[in-house]
């Protein structure tokens, strides 16, 4: 069967076309600024149209989202596309995982049931490389064991540019060394090993915690930066979220 999920985030809406469970091709536009139903209809439709994508031959349609005042406008552009209604999931959809906040956001709810599906062995922490940066723990029996939310990575740069006078803008990249001589590297060396310290920090103290090694995924648009950095990350994958929206909406 052949879907199109669709995950609405504060930063970036990812598309992802599946087929069955494999997800064969993903695109990003950004989430600002906003635009009329009509725009995203005919921006979608150009989408669809650069990847060769027929909206007939799309079966089901999943979306979930941060963002309440863009869910209406995209389900109304999609399903003016398809001509089918889209099924909305989040925290309140059935899955094998327990949500047990009615706080949790759609998105951290389809990180752990992503990571329940896939790696169903061992207790699994999923960080969240997006405009917050999250780590969510959940165990081999769906139980979700908790959440950490700090301020995104792009999130704090920004503000520590647009709060300072001479600091410019910077390409969010491992530096040569940890001590920089120049703003540039002095920035990029904060951005990249400060945060890098609170994500293996993070990891330390919730297996303290749980008592237990956890399985450890990072997925979001800066993920690909610490991945290498560490060896506590044992996996990254960019469509980690959309895979748990998927699993959410597929037997709806």
């Amino acid at each position: 069967m052949n879907s199109i999920v669709i995950n609405i985030g504060n930063t970036n809406i990812r598309f992802g076309l599946f087929d069955d469970d494999n997800c064969d091709i993903s695109w990003v536009i950004n989430t600002k600024p906003y635009r009329t139903r009509d725009e995203m209809y005919a921006q979608f439709l150009m989408l669809y149209q650069t990847y060769k994508i027929e909206p007939e031959s799309i079966e089901k349609i999943i979306i979930g989202s941060v963002v309440p005042q863009l869910t209406r406008d995209i389900s109304s552009a999609v399903e003016k596309i398809h001509g089918k209604k889209p099924v909305l999931v989040d925290r309140t959809t059935p899955s094998g995982v327990q949500a047990k906040s009615k706080q949790m956001g759609t998105d951290i709810y389809a990180n752990l049931v992503a990571a329940h599906n896939l790696y169903p062995a061992k207790k699994k922490i999923v960080l969240d490389f997006g405009t917050a940066l999250t780590a969510s723990c959940v165990t081999e029996t769906g139980e979700t064991l908790g959440v950490i939310i700090a301020p995104g990575i792009i999130t704090s740069l920004n503000s520590l540019i647009n709060q300072t006078a001479q600091l410019p803008e910077i390409e969010l990249k491992k530096p040569k060394s940890v001590l920089g001589l120049d703003t540039v590297t002095c920035m990029q060396s904060g951005m990249v090993y400060g945060f890098l310290g609170m994500v293996e920090g993070f990891i330390d103290r919730i297996n303290a915690e749980v008592n237990d090694d956890c399985f450890v995924v990072a997925t979001g648009g800066v993920s690909h930066v610490y991945k290498p950095l560490t060896e506590k990350i044992h996996l990254a994958d960019r469509l980690h979220t959309l895979k748990g929206l998927y699993f959410l909406g597929k037997d709806l």
